[in-house]
């Protein structure tokens, strides 16, 4: 696999949205590569959050890709809205893809990196058929549909074993993981593999504030 540097997307799962152009600005000026928006649509995952209308805000505020997570039923209805919003990224669930391939070729030629993710109860295996068209892999350390839960240890194998995967392939993916993510638990995944890191609490919610909350990331990144 050609060498990538570390990423860190910021979740606005757990922003202000009172101030979320400030709150964003503030990410980009701390040196942040992505913003991360979960978006869940309270039938795959058990909450309801953002859709089109939010991406669509989240890519005015933002030079930055705007890295997209459909935790939703029947994403291929809505890819070429969230295309159309801004979007850079569009990561759909193994899970709610029959057509895989089809729905990674679809955001594809809406213009948008195509990525895949699963589940943590879902094996690695489930992704075969996906991991030569995909652009990023996501690994889920927690259950989707919530941010501040605890992280899942047992997901480090998962990782690995994706990233043997995607170095078998000579792939040039992005092999992320949410779910978690703190200056604790960055280092261990990213000795599994992965190469880009979406956090959430540890950065808004960040005792020193956002700029405070990617030093410390980045900082545990590149030691």
């Amino acid at each position: 696999m050609p060498e990538k540097r570390y990423l860190i997307a910021p979740s606005i799962l757990s922003a202000d949205f009172l101030h979320l152009g400030n709150q964003i600005e503030a990410c980009e000026k701390a040196g942040a590569d992505w913003i991360h928006v979960d978006v869940m649509d309270g039938h795959f995952v058990p909450n309801l959050t953002m859709g089109p209308f939010i991406v669509e805000h989240v890519r005015r505020g933002t030079s930055l890709p705007v890295d997209v997570h459909l935790m939703i039923e029947n994403p291929e209805n809505l890819l070429e809205a969230f295309a159309k919003a801004g979007a850079s990224h569009l990561t759909v669930h193994v899970e709610t893809c029959p057509d895989i391939v089809g729905t990674m070729k679809t955001i594809r030629s809406l213009g948008c990196k195509a990525g895949v993710t699963l589940n943590p109860a879902t094996p690695a295996s489930a992704l075969a058929l996906a991991l030569p068209y995909a652009d990023l892999v996501l690994v889920m350390t927690v259950h989707p549909g919530y941010s501040g839960q605890s992280f899942m240890p047992d997901m480090l194998p998962k990782i690995a074993d994706i990233r043997h995967r995607l170095d078998a392939l000579d792939s040039d993916a992005y092999l992320e993981v949410d779910g978690a993510i703190s200056a604790t638990t960055l280092p261990e995944v990213r000795s599994a593999g992965a190469n880009a890191f979406v956090a959430a609490n540890a950065i808004f919610k960040h005792p020193g504030g956002i700029t405070e909350g990617i030093r410390k990331l980045r900082k545990v990144v590149t030691t």
